[in-house]
């Protein structure tokens, strides 16, 4: 493969942890222009609590100690919303959180302790205070920004003006045009003047086939590129045709040969990650498959039903269902794909792992054994690591809680045993996969190469599993457990002349075998 088109080797060997800026820690370095939410208040649309770039840098001990070696942080850039998907300037980090100079720290920081930073790229849409816009609502046809976003021209011409914060009867009746038929964006054009994405309001889309904008949008990815981030996670990728994308990395590998290009795709799409635009997408397909094995009695299904992006798509599985799903997700792409998709539990779009389980935690400590040791970068959602709840937006987007009699550390301590086990064996990020057995509740597989192997086993039932598994260049050879906290050791019996061996394990738990030949 060239070089353009292979995904950075880098990401096969990253934890990464998702960050909500706003919601993790802020610092007293960075002052405030007036009150804010409590810290510890629940989580409002609106409201801003105060986390910053320098809370995350004074908290990298935390990070470092968690064995995290890589950031995804949400959107940072200006914006008049507390998530920042609004931008309204793509070449600034929000005052709030620190100004650039707050980024270069945390960028400096990080890479002195050799951790990456990914940022959230939101190219499809602006806010209603993005400057190119706003001369637009101001001077109409005579903008020469017009043709950056896409307005009804004929509604200028005769007079009239954008709509850019609707009554309650304009958005009444963009909601009855949608519900006719209307294609998407164009109820917003109707009654707006302008489309907006998903015809909201405050989300004015951009035209990316238009010249200057496209070249306002790449210059800012590789302005922070030069700045020093380590790669752009895109939000509502497919919102964007794929040509703008070949040129976006085109552009980015020129700037750093080793920028990470994950993509916001929920379904599993491989024609994008051909090696010309995306080196991977979000694994939603793999987190849907896990909740659907590891909670499969447990789960909330309330929660699960209000959450649209997971009604169809997770259901209650046992062992055999679950490795015929792994297969499927890992047989859609490319191995050198697979190695770098960005494995997560859950995001700031979705209910926490730990809520849709029905809180419980066993279920969250299969989930977090299971995506430390399958092919793809594992990714913590903030606080998912010490039991950290919350149904959907804005719950999920609780603030982290900085003292320490709120955390689970019985759950803390597991999950730094499963990272360091990554880091620790080479073949749990560079192996092959193969499902071993696939018994009632119970799963076994084997990630193998360069004469060792892991065998992962995980027990979703609720009794004792024995599986037994067919070892093949592994007969003969020494197999140890690994100690994994809070989970007992499972019971391995002396392998058999047909090659084969059982292996007992109790209810809700995993184990990790090593084995060479």
């Amino acid at each position: 493969m060239t070089e353009l088109s292979a995904p950075p080797a880098w990401v096969r060997d990253a934890v990464f942890y998702q960050i909500f800026p706003d919601r993790f820690a802020g610092s007293e370095r960075v002052a405030k222009p007036g009150p804010l939410e409590p810290w510890y208040a629940p989580p409002t649309h609106h409201g801003y609590k105060g986390g910053d770039l320098l809370g995350i840098v004074e908290r990298l001990d935390y990070l470092a100690e968690l064995g995290i070696t890589a950031l995804y942080l949400n959107p940072i850039f200006a914006s008049a919303s507390n998530h920042r998907y609004h931008t309204f300037d793509f070449y600034r980090v929000d005052p709030l959180l620190g100004g650039d100079e707050a980024l270069r720290e945390l960028l400096d920081a990080c890479h002195a302790r050799g951790m990456r930073v990914v940022l959230d790229g939101v190219f499809n849409h602006a806010s209603r205070g993005f400057w190119p816009f706003h001369h637009v609502a101001e001077s109409g046809l005579a903008s020469p920004y017009l043709d950056w976003i896409f307005v009804d021209r004929q509604r200028l011409a005769d007079g009239g003006s954008l709509v850019l914060y609707p009554s309650a009867a304009e958005r009444r009746e963009i909601d009855r045009l949608k519900e006719g038929g209307m294609p998407a964006g164009q109820a917003s054009v109707q009654v707006l003047g302008y489309e907006a994405w998903w015809d909201l309001p405050a989300l004015p889309k951009l035209n990316t086939d238009n010249p200057q904008m496209r070249e306002h949008l790449l210059g800012a990815a590789e302005h922070w590129l030069r700045f020093g981030i380590d790669g752009w996670r895109l939000d509502v990728a497919e919102e964007i045709d794929a040509g703008f994308w070949r040129e976006f990395r085109q552009r980015v590998r020129a700037v750093n040969p080793d920028a990470y290009i994950v993509a916001e795709i929920w379904r599993a799409k491989p024609q994008w990650c051909t090696g010309d635009t995306f080196d991977a997408l979000m694994n939603y397909p793999l987190t849907e498959a896990i909740i659907s094995f590891v909670a499969a009695r447990e789960m909330d299904r309330e929660v699960v039903a209000t959450q649209h992006e997971y009604r169809e798509f997770v259901s209650p599985t046992d062992g055999r269902g679950f490795a015929e799903r792994l297969e499927k997700v890992l047989g859609t792409f490319r191995p050198e794909t697979n190695e770098v998709q960005l494995n997560l539990l859950g995001s700031h779009d979705t209910a926490r792992f730990l809520t849709v389980a029905g809180g419980d935690v066993a279920s969250l400590r299969l989930a977090l054994l299971a995506i430390m040791t399958l092919p793809g970068a594992p990714c913590i959602y903030y606080g998912d690591e010490i039991g950290m709840s919350g149904r959907h937006d804005p719950d999920c987007r609780r603030t982290f809680p900085w003292d320490e009699s709120n955390w689970d550390h019985d759950l803390l301590g597991f999950v730094k045993g499963v990272v360091a086990l990554r880091h620790q064996q080479p073949v749990l990020r560079h192996g092959g996969y193969r499902t071993l057995a696939a018994e009632g509740d119970a799963v076994a597989y084997a990630r193998d190469g360069d004469g060792s192997a892991a065998i992962v086993l995980l027990n979703a039932g609720r009794g004792e599993s024995t599986i037994s598994i067919e070892l093949g260049p592994l007969a003969g050879g020494s197999v140890e457990p690994v100690p994994l906290p809070g989970h007992p050791a499972p019971h391995v019996e002396l392998f058999r002349a047909d090659g084969r061996a059982a292996i007992s394990l109790a209810g809700r738990a995993g184990a990790v075998l090593l084995a060479h030949h």
